[in-house]
């Protein structure tokens, strides 16, 4: 493995990078289309508490556990056995990059703003420039984790400007009057219920704060192991910050139903409602600039959950392949070529990129939910807690809290995405046998046989959906 270390500001920008992607621009456009003002404040309290509780939940693991350098797989793995930290690290990539299908398909339909040819971002032009920039940024990250991450630093700089511009331009357009037209829905009966208002938002919320366990990826590259939690815990202030932000002051610009008819980046008319048309370019490039950021981010931490699932046999050995750079090759090429496969899929399906993009947040959840609850066992079990350690009572409080909050999220995406993640879970089990085989080891214990076929049941009746059509890709 290369010797070169990631102070604290790199760890920071790739944990404010990896959040930053698209869904902060398309923000007021994707809450209001479910959930008007006073809801979307209690979404936001609900979602900074969670969060919040995730990102102490990734401190504490990070400084308790320094001997798991692999974050949300480590975690996972070490909690609940081989089976279920395999799908974590499993669940975790194909997130990661079917999350990068999409930042590549909104790239260029961004750009089509500006060059008609591109489209949505799913026309043959879009799709072989797309294709050019995926392996344009393959070859950068070959050629060294340090180079690629301090690229992705500049970056995540230049794309927090246009946000910042945004909030100061939307603070003086604000009108409170607007902001609580409607303020609970109640003339709106499609939005349903506050509560259903809520749910309908979670997904989003979850989404934009995605990338909140990108320093805990990193931690064994970390030239301190203290600057992992330091970086966990500015990175989610800063982004939930300018999230509340953004989505709090377009709702004092523009009504719900005007926000929610926006075509996306609805950032980008939002602000040419307060300063005219110049408004909607600005952002624009913002956006063009963030995704690639994100892009970046996503692209080292899919190799890299690979790589580190193969150190100790839970992926294949074939993961585990350096080269002379110290970048998990044969990740990266497998991650890419799955990207490619599915961009060209995008030519022939319709609205694939807010698919993509849901699909991609309902299979971080289980990685999420079980991140949380080790941080939860280990509380029980007061495993690194001496007696009398005066954080074991603040720390369990964090872990159970952010545990139920996993849950909660399971609950709020609904059916749909839970059975189309088991869809996805479940061909990784042949993976997984393939790794365990290697070994020379059993591939599974009574318990995970139990979990496995609860898996392939929720698969079948995923595939028995989409047949009839009450389900979709």
């Amino acid at each position: 493995m290369s010797d070169a270390k990631l102070r604290l500001g790199s760890l920071t920008a790739l944990v404010i990078g990896s959040m930053i992607g698209g869904g902060i621009f398309s923000l007021p456009q994707n809450m209001a289309a479910g959930a008007e003002a006073g809801a979307i404040l209690i979404g936001w309290v609900i979602t900074a508490i969670g969060m919040l509780c995730l990102a102490f939940v990734f401190q504490t693991l990070a400084n308790r556990k320094p001997n798991l350098d692999a974050g949300v797989y480590a975690y996972a793995k070490a909690g609940f056995g081989n089976y279920l930290g395999f799908s974590s690290a499993w669940g975790y990539w194909i997130s990661a990059w079917i999350g990068n299908v999409g930042y590549l398909v909104l790239l260029f339909g961004t750009l089509g703003y500006f060059f008609p040819i591109f489209g949505e971002g799913n026309t043959f032009p879009a799709i072989i420039a797309a294709s050019a920039l995926l392996w344009a940024t393959h070859a950068l990250v070959l050629r060294g984790i340090k180079e690629a991450t301090f690229v992705n630093t500049i970056i995540t700089i230049a794309k927090v400007v246009p946000l910042i511009t945004f909030i100061a331009i939307a603070v003086i357009g604000f009108k409170m009057d607007i902001f609580t037209t409607d303020f609970w829905g109640a003339k709106n009966p499609d939005l349903g219920s506050v509560i259903d208002q809520v749910k309908s938002m979670m997904l989003v919320t979850v989404w934009v704060f995605i990338g909140i366990e990108g320093a805990s990826l990193y931690s064994a590259r970390a030239e301190k192991r203290s600057d992992v939690g330091k970086a966990t815990i500015l990175g989610f202030a800063g982004v939930l910050a300018l999230l509340v932000l953004v989505n709090v002051l377009s709702a004092g610009i523009m009504t719900q139903p005007e926000l929610a008819a926006l075509r996306n980046p609805s950032t980008a008319y939002v602000l040419e409602k307060v300063v005219g048309s110049w408004g909607a370019a600005f952002i624009s490039i913002g956006l063009v600039v963030s995704l690639l950021g994100a892009f970046l981010s996503w692209v080292l931490f899919c190799s890299e959950t690979l790589y580190a699932a193969s150190k100790d046999g839970t992926m294949p050995a074939f993961f585990h392949k350096e080269n002379k750079n110290g970048v998990p090759a044969n990740a990266l090429w497998i991650t890419n070529g799955c990207i490619q496969l599915f961009l060209i899929i995008t030519l022939f399906s319709a609205g694939t990129y807010l698919k993509l993009i849901l699909l991609a947040t309902s299979m971080i959840l289980i990685p999420y939910l079980f991140s949380a609850g080790y941080a939860a066992l280990l509380t029980v079990r007061k495993e690194t807690y001496e007696n009398g350690d005066k954080d074991l009572t603040k720390d369990s409080i964090v872990a159970w809290v952010g545990t139920i909050y996993g849950i909660w999220l399971i609950y709020a995406a609904g059916l749909e995405y839970f059975l189309l993640s088991t869809l996805l879970y479940a061909p990784g089990t042949f993976i997984y046998v393939w790794a365990r085989k290697e070994n020379k080891e059993v591939a599974f214990t009574t318990a995970e046989k139990v979990i496995v076929a609860l898996v392939f049941i929720g698969a079948i009746a995923a595939i028995i959906g989409l047949a009839q059509g009450k389900l979709s890709l």
